[in-house]
């Protein structure tokens, strides 16, 4: 995979975490081969029910908390984020052409040669089908000439079944440790999921975590102009 073919990426998905849970070593890839980053991310997930583990945080903190661990996270990986304001678990509410031409002028402006963002119908959280439906919209009516190359991640139980394997995998095995410290800088939403996974290395004798984390896969979209 030549990173650095790219010239500007950007990440589009809907809460603080997509980004380090979904992409932070395909990310840090890109970094490390130079190409900037960008992350649009939709909400502050302040309808989140993991509050820290021990509780930490309550349904009025947990927003500003959110945000300043997207923030931290950021400076983990060496990106921009911009907040697109929308309201956590409404984005499939929202009107698909309104939110798609938000980011189309987003993209208008950035100029990204290629965008990231969850494959509809196969991202298991409404917010992320909704906010990847919006994005895939919003790229295909960029001018063609201009128009960067989208890579759709699919999470869904059922992604290789229906949709085969992806097109692209990256093994973010050698940087495991930056994408060890992205998520876990999302102290709110990681650290009980963390210690499910490490109960479950005891017991399974493997690196569950790893296991679970270290491949990113993703499709590339086609459009029929």
């Amino acid at each position: 995979m030549e990173f650095n073919k790219h010239k500007h990426v950007v990440i589009i998905y809907p809460h603080p975490d997509d980004e380090s849970f979904g992409a932070s070593g395909t990310i840090t890839y890109f970094r490390e081969a130079g190409v900037p980053v960008t992350y649009l991310c939709g909400t502050l997930g302040e309808m989140g029910r993991n509050m820290g583990s021990p509780l930490f945080a309550n349904r009025e903190t947990l927003p500003e908390i959110r945000k300043q661990e997207l923030l931290e996270v950021a400076k983990v990986l060496d990106i921009e984020v911009k907040m697109l304001g929308y309201r956590d678990k409404t984005l499939e509410f929202e009107d698909k052409d309104k939110v798609a031409e938000h980011l189309k002028s987003l993209l208008e402006e950035i100029a990204p040669s290629l965008v990231i963002t969850h494959y509809p119908g196969y991202a298991v959280h409404p917010d992320h089908n909704a906010l990847g439906a919006a994005a895939v919209e919003a790229v295909k009516r960029m001018d063609s000439d201009k128009r960067p190359e989208l890579w759709a991640q699919a999470i869904s139980n059922d992604r290789i079944e229906v949709l085969g394997k992806p097109d692209i995998v990256i093994d973010a095995d050698p940087i495991f440790d930056k994408k060890v410290q992205a998520i876990k800088t999302h102290r709110s939403q990681a650290e009980a999921m963390i210690k499910r996974m490490e109960q479950a290395s005891e017991s399974s004798g493997e690196n569950e975590f790893r296991k679970r984390m270290r491949y990113e896969g993703f499709y590339i979209w086609s459009f029929d102009d």
